[in-house]
């Protein structure tokens, strides 16, 4: 799902220090695959303008005027939707945010706790708050996939936080080395769930418009 528009995408950072000046408490990280997720959505119900109420909880933050609150749609529906409306192509697959890391515990968590946030955002824009949505198969079978590998994420944040001197360098390693394979594969099953969902939304579209010109 594509929204057209003639402005130009002001770029990540300048999304992001908007995102903090309204208090948005979903990282922008997670916007990203949460705006990702409903662009990929088969529901053909599904709203850019919803998805963006729903980040601060279903209604717009408090703006001084009415050039403030143009700024920040248009960045987020107009830029930031649009921008990431391109890897709905095969040739542009998403990739998730990079960091820059120790191999040190602390770093471990952070880089889990981002990783599982990724995730959540994705599968709550692809369901859009309904519990079950009519995904494709290969799309199903990457909802489950990316779930499970959440959980994975989740059970690392805890345990650091548990006990965060747990482990030896060695294990710290392995375990960094385990993420980075984890992040080739969420991003493929990420990748894979969008071209399913686009081919089927689209096919949707086409049936829909057929139908309505063969009406007389």
């Amino acid at each position: 799902m594509t929204v057209k528009s003639k402005p130009r995408y002001i770029g990540d950072d300048a999304v992001k220090e908007l995102l903090e000046r309204y208090e948005c408490p979903v990282p922008f990280h997670a916007v990203r695959t949460r705006f990702l997720g409903n662009i990929a959505t088969p529901d053909l119900g599904a709203s850019p303008l919803q998805i963006v109420t729903g980040l601060w909880g279903g209604e717009l933050p408090e703006f001084n005027t009415m050039a403030d609150a143009t700024k920040l749609i248009d960045a987020l529906v107009q830029g930031l939707w649009n921008d990431l409306a391109r890897h709905q192509k095969r040739s542009h697959p998403f990739r998730l945010t990079r960091l820059k890391i120790e191999m040190n515990a602390t770093c471990l968590c952070s880089l889990a706790r981002l990783r599982a946030e990724e995730l959540e955002g994705f599968a709550d824009g692809l369901f859009g708050g309904h519990a079950e949505v009519d995904l494709p198969e290969r799309a199903h079978a990457g909802a489950g996939a990316l779930a499970e590998m959440r959980a994975m994420m989740l059970g690392i944040i805890d345990l650091v936080e548990r006990d965060p001197l747990a482990g030896n360098r060695n294990e710290l390693e392995t375990t960094f080395r385990h993420l980075r394979e984890l992040n080739r594969i969420m991003e493929g099953e990420i990748h894979e769930t969008v071209m399913a969902c686009t081919k089927a939304r689209r096919t949707m579209i086409a049936s829909i418009t057929t139908s309505r010109s063969t009406v007389h």
